[in-house]
């Protein structure tokens, strides 16, 4: 699924080395900074040596709240600790990683003797990428990085997907911090499922990578339409409804361009199905349950989340409470019901969200 970089960083900055090329970084600029999280000296340095030798900057850090004030002074893309730490542990900063913004994803392994399955979907559920045991061996430790180096190369994709969701957004002056909050609504649904094992950390990635273009299709709908200031009427709404059809099509078009790339295919379903009902009463094609695709399943909630928790021309923002009461009486009918236990499991980490990504309060009730 991504591409293979052959080498050790050193390795690869050597080898471009040679040519020289306009406005680019010099080849240390390129290489990445890891930040190491240990509270015994021996396996810190052991860890500090062989990351060196393989030619990565390395930074170290003591615990968990070290760590993190760290990672504020000088962003590190990848993160390695123990779990088992005095003060913050291991399991904790992998939370306050994920609940964090440190400039962009941050792939975090977690070193641990422990290796039950129920330590393992703790440690999942905490939002650990990868688990490694102590004590470590070399080459699987290079192995889990460069694992880590091409699933954050995501990024420069994501740059301009998201850029193409803004354009979306622009024609829309209501719709405030919407693509911020919905794909950390969406990655926090995702990583409930993949600590259940439903899905794995790729689909956890792809959905927050592309839940932003959900309404992508809103392109095509005329200004008097979208920008109109009260509800629609029913023919307006019907016209409103093809922008599922529209940004599915349009993100076909690329997909048939760029075949087999992932996050094509998971963004044409979320443009086309996250109006979709659990019951077979949505829209476009009135598809029912497990017929609708998982990532249109999530994305449903999360919408509907967001606009009931916002304000809009024809309503004010409802309070946390009655927007979940909706949700809790829309299960099995609009929503599915696994999505729905998610939601309720992680309800306080969707109100961080909504005051971080912050909208004007609501008013009790």
């Amino acid at each position: 699924m991504y591409p293979r970089m052959a080498g050790t960083p050193a390795e690869r900055a050597r080898s471009s080395a040679g040519a020289p090329q306009l406005g680019r970084a010099t080849p240390t600029d390129s290489i990445m900074r890891i930040l190491i999280v240990d509270d015994d000296d021996v396996a810190l340095h052991a860890l500090h040596a062989t990351l060196t030798e393989a030619g990565y900057h390395v930074q170290s850090a003591r615990d968990g709240r070290d760590a993190l004030d760290r990672l504020q002074r000088e962003p590190c893309r990848l993160v390695i600790s123990d779990w088992l730490m005095p003060g913050m542990d291991g399991l904790e900063l992998c939370r306050r990683i994920r609940a964090g913004d440190f400039g962009g994803y941050v792939y975090t392994i977690l070193l641990t003797s422990r290796d039950r399955p129920e330590d393992i979907v703790e440690g999942l559920a905490a939002g650990a990428d990868e688990f490694l045991t102590k004590p470590f061996h070399r080459g699987e430790l290079l192995m889990r990085i460069r694992t880590g180096e091409r699933i954050l190369a995501l990024e420069t994709r994501e740059v301009a997907i998201f850029a193409l969701a803004r354009l979306a957004e622009s024609r829309d002056p209501e719709t405030g911090e919407h693509l911020e909050r919905m794909r950390n609504y969406s990655r926090i649904l995702a990583e409930w499922l993949r600590a259940g094992g439903t899905v794995d950390a790729d689909f956890v990635r792809l959905m927050y990578l592309t839940s932003p273009l959900h309404d992508i299709g809103k392109v095509g709908i005329p200004d008097s339409v979208l920008l109109k200031p009260g509800r629609l009427s029913d023919r307006e709404f019907e016209i409103m409804k093809t922008h599922t059809v529209i940004g599915a099509e349009t993100l076909a078009a690329a997909e048939r361009q760029y075949p087999g790339i992932a996050y094509l295919t998971l963004a044409k379903q979320i443009a086309l199905t996250h109006h979709e009902r659990y019951d077979g009463s949505g829209y476009p094609a009135g598809l029912r349950g497990e017929a609708i695709p998982l990532c249109g399943r999530v994305v449903a909630l999360a919408d509907v989340y967001d606009a009931l928790t916002t304000k809009r021309v024809y309503k004010q923002a409802f309070a946390h409470d009655v927007a979940r009461s909706i949700i809790i009486e829309g299960d099995g009918t609009h929503f599915d019901p696994q999505i729905v236990r998610a939601f309720l499991a992680t309800e306080d980490e969707f109100i961080a969200v909504r005051q971080r990504f912050n909208e004007p309060a609501a008013a009790p009730g």
